[in-house]
């Protein structure tokens, strides 16, 4: 009888130990989603660092390119059209953080207007990736202060 307690004690403590390391399991599993909700950022304007005016090649700042884009706090003048910015969100990514504005576009007919997203995302030596979507995002320079584009 005694071998039979000490089985029944062990099966009761190594069942203890797997509904533990499930439980755990699973906490680890739901407070990351959590924490990511947690850590969007929502801003009412385009952050300073973005502001100006961009193109696809240093090229473009020099030419009439129809590919420029202007970039101020709310607003935005581009290929998408003249837009009001209605706030950004940051959100962490891998190489940094991750900007998307939302945005609300005039359209063609004077009472219609349409919403438009453009994702920002961070690069290196003065670069930065700008499109609708991650899949269309194109790199852009900044174009020199001192030589506005035409």
């Amino acid at each position: 009888m005694r071998r039979a307690r000490a089985t029944s004690g062990a099966v009761g403590k190594q069942w203890r130990n797997t509904v533990r390391n499930a439980l755990l399991l699973g906490l680890i599993a739901i407070l990351p989603c959590q924490l990511t909700h947690a850590r969007e950022i929502r801003r009412d304007a385009i952050p300073e660092a973005f502001r100006g005016t961009w193109a696809t090649g240093t090229d473009g700042c020099k030419d009439a390119d129809r590919s420029l884009i202007v970039l101020s706090a709310k607003s935005y003048a581009g290929p998408a059209g003249s837009c009001i910015v209605e706030y950004v969100t940051e959100v962490p990514g891998r190489g940094g953080a991750v900007y998307s504005a939302r945005m609300q576009c005039s359209g063609s007919q004077p009472q219609t207007a349409t919403i438009a997203n453009l994702i920002i995302r961070p690069g290196t030596d003065g670069q930065i990736s700008l499109g609708p979507t991650f899949k269309s995002l194109a790199m852009h320079r900044r174009c020199p202060a001192g030589n506005p584009p035409r």
